[in-house]
């Protein structure tokens, strides 16, 4: 057997040593120290990285969660800041849901990871903060550390005290942004900023007259001035947390 094949039978039994046997002639004190140094590096990364998801398991249901995410879920990322997010890569993709999985499980781990998403984006160091008096002349940008967001369950007041059975009857709306003090914000929004942002994240360099016009047609109940004044209104205050910029064109 080759030092590859070798190496590939080591990690299938590391990964799922239910599954896969262990290479020959290596003792299983030794496999032992590799199986729990790999396993509780990944448990001990979720755990923290999403604390109130875990809460609403058992300790058996939480490792077995755990175990078929580092035995299945092929990670794309040797770094162990983005072992969140392929978790969630996995919720959404892999993963089988189990009878006592909780049907907002995706969403909250969502929300829970955004945090640390958001805390190490990179800045796009060509953005430019705006004044109020460039609102409507300038190209707009949704900053490279906001996130616009929203949830069908209330996830931000999930608990062990409180676990919805039920969707909210409205979507929860966030934006989620880095402040001047490199501070990760939750700011909660309405529809209609979530449009708004939505529309910008979506025509990257827009400008506030487009953006009117594509609001009017989702909300044709209002008239060209009403939607431009609450346009305003709100991109202005959106500018002042830096979450709408423009750009250094040069």
């Amino acid at each position: 057997m080759s030092f590859i094949d070798t190496q590939n039978e080591f990690m299938a039994h590391i990964r799922a040593p239910q599954k896969n046997q262990k290479p020959k002639g290596i003792e299983d004190r030794r496999m032992a120290i590799y199986r729990d140094l790999f396993f509780n590096n990944i448990a001990g990364f979720l755990s923290s990285g999403f604390p109130v998801l875990k809460t609403l398991y058992s300790q058996a249901q939480w490792d077995k969660l755990v175990r078929a995410f580092f035995s299945e879920h092929d990670c794309q990322s040797p770094y162990f800041l983005d072992i969140a997010g392929e978790f969630i890569n996995y919720l959404s993709s892999g993963y089988i849901m189990q009878e006592y999985d909780y049907p907002f499980m995706l969403e909250l781990a969502h929300y829970e990871w955004i945090e640390l998403d958001v805390s190490v984006a990179n800045e796009d160091t060509s953005e430019l903060r705006l004044k109020s008096t460039e609102l409507t002349s300038s190209a707009l940008y949704l900053s490279s550390v906001a996130r616009n967001l929203s949830y069908q369950y209330a996830v931000q007041h999930i608990s062990t005290e409180y676990i919805p059975s039920t969707p909210s009857e409205q979507p929860n709306y966030f934006v989620v942004y880095r402040d001047d003090d490199d501070n990760v914000q939750f700011l909660a929004t309405n529809a209609m900023t979530a449009l708004l942002l939505s529309i910008i994240e979506s025509n990257a360099g827009i400008e506030f007259e487009s953006i009117c016009q594509q609001v009017l047609v989702h909300a044709p109940n209002f008239s060209e001035q009403q939607i431009a004044q609450g346009a305003l209104s709100t991109l202005n205050a959106m500018s002042e947390r830096g979450i709408i910029v423009t750009k250094n064109q040069h």
